[in-house]
């Protein structure tokens, strides 16, 4: 896997905190069983009370979460977030969650480390037999759902020496693995939408049904989400990411995203942003620009640019 520290530059390096978030994205090979891992660290630096509130998009992943340092907690994404509001705590140091169709909002009490490693749903049940679905919007202890070899992995990670020796670990575990279940899985996968195509083509030759019904029962089956709402998230993930880009160097037409993302127009574009992130496309970028807590939205979209070819 390759790290990106996207370094934030003027205005907005001056309103950020010194929080450190690292991305590693996987090598062709294994691009298409790993979405990417990441970490945040905020030990040593001085948050307000604001920025320790973590805001995630809705996402078609599951996730192992290991907690090196810090609690959290997960709020409920129908109340407003505030201190007089605590949400759950998270069952466990090492958690697993399934994927999510709706945003996730969490809170940090206090200063923390931790790292999520990100795999997508077929992967995750190629290699262990875990149903995807049976895991939609939930997060369990990662002993109670993963089998000896899995905890052993997790055991390695906790007690290794920085984060660079954890993502090596994960490396080393899944890539052989993943090769065994899927020797041909060697194109690179890098966003939502092509993973979802990818997904629709090898559910129409696979079993002996073919029909469209069969093929989105299939989908289903190994993701735990319908083909639609998959294939919304590609969008989201296709007009974040233009949104991005544009926003670092001007203003967004927000009707020329609609139009490059495959909406039908703005305010599908809207309505899908609210689905997705809980805001809309201007105040989520907005957000992006100016607030500690949408440091993993930051993390994803400033990190596009900075793919090797």
């Amino acid at each position: 896997m390759f790290r990106i520290d996207p370094t934030p530059s003027g205005e907005l390096a001056a309103s950020l905190s010194a929080a450190r978030s690292t991305l590693w994205l996987p090598r062709a090979a294994l691009s298409s069983c790993v979405r990417a891992v990441i970490s945040r660290d905020t030990r040593g630096v001085n948050l307000d009370e604001a920025a320790r509130y973590n805001h995630f998009p809705a996402a078609p992943v599951c996730s192992l979460v290991w907690y090196f340092h810090g609690e959290a907690e997960i709020l409920d994404p129908h109340r407003p977030a505030a201190p007089d509001t605590p949400g759950r705590p998270l069952p466990d140091r090492i958690t697993f969650c399934g994927p999510f169709n709706r945003p996730v909002i969490s809170r940090n009490p206090g200063p923390m480390h931790a790292m999520m490693l990100m795999l997508m749903p077929d992967a995750l049940g190629q290699l262990t037999g875990l149903d995807p679905g049976a895991f939609l919007n939930r997060v369990v202890p990662a002993s109670e759902v993963l089998d000896a070899s899995w905890m052993a992995l997790c055991r390695a990670v906790d007690e290794a020496p920085d984060d660079e020796a954890r993502v090596a670990l994960m490396d080393e575990f899944l890539t052989p693995r993943w090769r065994q279940v899927r020797p041909d899985a060697a194109s690179p996968v890098r966003v939502y939408a092509d993973w979802s195509r990818n997904l629709a083509l090898r559910a129409s030759v696979s079993g002996w049904g073919r029909s469209l019904r069969q093929v989105e029962r299939r989908i289903k089956q190994w993701t735990g989400q319908p083909l639609r709402e998959l294939r919304g998230m590609g969008r989201s993930e296709q007009a974040f990411f233009e949104a991005v880009v544009a926003g670092r160097s001007g203003e967004v037409s927000w009707s020329d995203v609609a139009s490059s993302s495959g909406y039908a127009d703005q305010s599908h574009l809207c309505r899908q942003s609210r689905r997705v992130t809980g805001f809309p496309p201007a105040e989520l970028r907005r957000r992006i620009f100016a607030d500690e807590s949408f440091w993993a939205y930051r993390l994803w979209g400033f990190s596009e640019s900075e793919l090797p070819d």
